[in-house]
């Protein structure tokens, strides 16, 4: 099959806001709250902090994901460009919504003091910001609509089991309780270069998990089967290290290829934001020296559908006239190659 793309029709970022709650919690007190070893937290996972929706200590919910959401996305309108008044849509993508009903982004809409507008919620891992992203871009493109609010975020602490004994628990149970953290981002979308003036050059988005296992798995659990002796989450993190690393790859060269530029031409890169340790093995092995990593993980923790936005933020601080970057995310869930090049006007 031929993957070469044709040319999409422009869509810019205009602004980009993003949130944490709380303070950072760093290594020491988690493994204090968890019981488990700080030094392993440091040597296998390598991410210093994270940030919570819930208290550590108290295991009390203090923002919800539309919370987060709604901080991150009035803080892009309230950036350069259009506001409030101007969007004509609003998308959310996220692994870990409030509830199953309803969906959370019309939360979001109601707490941004947004009515009369479509609303798309895309179930979806660390390719559901993509993914958003991608479908704002055609929604732009089909000249209905101008300007869209994007939306990525997560709150995986609501797994954090934290009456559970992780003493005798394996490497691969403890990872989920070490590697994830809480947050949102969003970035408003126009069809008209505005505010930052970052044209949104090629999204990328294809599922590649034909007839293979899932490499995470998140339960929805009913009253039916909430009590039974399933984990809520689970993963291979083995499948994980080893499939990652080659699909970043592959995705980088994928789209340098569709966009006709060469890897000296990228100025920054955005690598996937698994871990610390394994982001930074990702970066060596994408092997594009030319480019300026733009990375978060090591002080966010893995909040998912956040990270995207998180890095884009970084990434504008330093972002000059004509310069270029390029992100690469996967979903190891069921295995989805995503990733989007950027041009600063």
């Amino acid at each position: 099959m031929n993957h070469h793309a044709p040319a999409e029709a422009p869509a810019y970022l205009a602004s980009v806001g993003t949130a944490l709650p709380g303070d950072p919690v760093d290594n020491a007190a988690l493994a204090k709250a968890l019981g488990v070893n700080e030094e392993w937290i440091e040597v296998f996972i390598g991410t210093k902090t994270r940030h919570f929706a819930r208290d550590l200590a108290t295991g009390t919910v203090r923002w919800s994901l539309a919370d987060l959401c709604a901080q991150a996305g009035a803080r892009a309108l309230d950036g350069p460009g259009p506001g409030h008044e101007d969007i004509d849509f609003v998308v959310l993508g996220t692994a870990t919504p409030d509830t199953l009903m309803p969906a959370t982004v019309n939360h979001v809409a109601d707490q941004l003091g947004l009515d009369q507008v479509p609303t798309f919620q895309l179930q979806s891992g660390c390719a559901g910001a993509v993914q958003a992203l991608s479908l704002a871009r055609t929604m732009i493109a089909s000249g209905e609509y101008g300007t869209g609010l994007v939306i990525g975020g997560d709150v995986c602490s609501k797994h954090l089991d934290l009456d559970r004994d992780l003493s005798g628990a394996a490497p691969g149970d403890i990872v989920n309780f070490v590697l994830f953290g809480d947050g949102a981002g969003a970035a408003v979308v126009t069809g008209e270069p505005a505010g930052e003036r970052v044209a949104l050059r090629r999204v990328l988005n294809r599922f590649t998990g034909l007839g293979r296992e899932p490499g995470q798995v998140i339960e929805w659990f009913g009253l039916a089967d909430r009590y039974d002796d399933r984990q809520a989450v689970r993963e291979d993190y083995k499948a994980i290290e080893e499939a990652v690393p080659v699909m970043a790859v592959e995705i980088l060269w994928e789209l340098l290829g569709d966009l006709d530029w060469e890897a000296e031409d990228l100025h920054y890169l955005l690598p996937p934001q698994l871990s610390g340790r394994m982001t930074a093995r990702i970066t060596g092995e994408l092997d594009v020296p030319s480019a300026r990593e733009i990375s978060c993980v090591a002080d966010t923790g893995n909040n998912g559908n956040a990270l995207p936005f998180l890095q884009t933020e970084k990434l504008l601080e330093h972002m000059a006239t004509g310069e270029r970057a390029l992100a690469v995310a996967i979903e190891s869930s069921k295995w989805i190659k995503a990733g989007f090049a950027l041009e600063k006007l």
